[in-house]
């Protein structure tokens, strides 16, 4: 995405000017790219010499670096911690992670000019680890699409706990951490490094492989919501265990099938599959088990980009239901996942559910996002013209019906961006 994202203010739009030395960076214009010149000036350099832009994170490597000559090594103005004193856990690196670190270390040599100053293969290695240890997902100006990392030092030193009571968010190219609630004096600040909506098994699995630490909090510790995202139907004619177990495993067995086909862009394949499984698990499984969520949120992500927004709308109100029973109220993947739920029953003309659907969203990124944020200030214009649309459908159906005919005939529904496995970047960088 580097030539349709402002390598400065993180705009996604087409038709962004080149830097005409490197031709690898985008800008919005003159402004942007005279604000990241500061930035870009020896990249631009190195990226010539070097014939390519090397991968995020040895274009990060060099970044720390220069910003090191810059302004001097340990700890800036308002910094309370100098990269240099920040976690790498190279000793905890597998065989295969550490063949990923050296390849990256050589590329880095290559790519360093020669007539910058020159550091140990020890230290680039410490850096590159801090990297993977403790990077930020860079998202696009309205936070829907990854396109970098970022090193943010004070963040580092925010702990992980599953249940938090802050979340971080990248907001105008700053991060900002904000609180969920209220946060009594003296209590710790905590943010979730990963996304909630995994068994507690899982979730401990993916903190010990990325941060190397074995997650202590109590909803990990408890199980807690493990018996919801695996719960089965809890009426009269029980389903058996077995039978429970067959319907967990087809689901699995689907989602490789589901994750094939849309890497390959087969997306009615991807439809078909999840009606398929969708039939075996709605006798056989809650609504707040995992393995049905899932498949609801790619069924309504999928039936929504090929515009059959009527189908589309009953899986997501069925997702956000089950959402809505596990996740913590003011969760910004929550938020998100509502505001798309609304969006997809306003295009489906059911506007009473889709702007109430919006206005919870809207609540929920008031929290999360703040009203500054991009994406807030999009859902309060919808919330808006929903409301407006609320108000014309109570008034009179079918001149409202009939009214958004006339408008759907004469001004055809965009095309919505494809399909992607993850919807929401996940703001704690992933190892590649």
């Amino acid at each position: 995405l580097t030539h349709c994202v402002c390598h400065s203010c993180f705009k996604r739009q087409e038709n962004l000017q080149r830097c005409g030395q490197c031709k690898f960076a985008h800008y919005c214009d003159r402004t942007c790219q005279k604000d990241s010149w500061v930035n870009h000036k020896y990249e631009c350099a190195a990226i010539k010499k070097h014939g390519k832009a090397p991968n995020d994170n040895i274009r990060l490597a060099a970044r720390i670096l220069w910003r090191i000559e810059r302004e001097g090594g340990g700890q800036t103005e308002g910094c309370l911690v100098s990269v240099d004193d920040l976690q790498s856990h190279i000793e905890d690196f597998d065989s295969e992670e550490k063949n990923g670190l050296m390849e990256d270390v050589q590329t880095f040599l290559d790519y360093w000019p020669s007539q910058s100053k020159q550091y140990g293969m020890q230290y680039i290695s410490h850096l590159f680890g801090v990297i993977s240890c403790n990077g930020f997902t860079l998202s696009d100006q309205r936070g829907l699409q990854a396109v970098g990392v970022g090193i943010f030092p004070n963040l580092c030193l925010v702990n992980h706990d599953c249940w938090p009571n802050c979340t971080v968010i990248f907001n105008n190219g700053k991060i900002e951490i904000r609180a969920l609630g209220k946060i009594n004096k003296g209590e710790e600040l905590s943010v979730s490094y990963v996304d909630f909506l995994n068994l507690s098994e899982e979730r401990r699995l993916q903190l010990k492989k990325q941060y190397y630490f074995d997650c202590t909090c109590e909803h990990c510790t408890k199980g807690t919501k493990d018996d919801l995202l695996l719960a089965a139907k809890d009426e009269e004619n029980k389903p058996a265990e077995n039978v429970v177990k067959e319907v967990i495993q087809f689901s699995k067995n689907t989602l490789e099938k589901i994750d094939k086909a849309r890497a390959e862009g087969s997306y009615h394949e991807v439809v078909k599959l999840c009606r398929e499984c969708l039939k075996r698990q709605e006798p056989v499984l809650a609504d707040t088990n995992i393995y049905m969520l899932r498949i609801l949120s790619i069924a309504s992500e999928v039936l929504s980009y090929l515009q059959m927004f009527e189908e589309a709308a009953e899986n997501a109100k069925k997702m956000v239901d089950g959402y809505l029973k596990i996740y913590h109220p003011n969760n910004a993947q929550l938020g998100m996942s509502i505001m798309r739920a609304g969006v997809t029953h306003w295009h489906a003309g059911l506007i009473e559910v889709g702007h109430g659907m919006i206005c919870k969203a809207f609540a929920i990124l008031l929290i999360t996002h703040g009203p500054s944020h991009p994406i807030t200030k999009d859902l309060e214009v919808m919330r808006g013209q929903t409301e407006m649309e609320l108000r014309m459908f109570q008034e009179n159906e079918f001149v409202y019906y009939k009214m958004r005919e006339a408008a759907l005939s004469n001004k055809p529904f965009q095309v919505l961006e494809e399909p992607s496995n993850e919807t929401t970047p996940n703001l704690f960088h992933k190892k590649p």
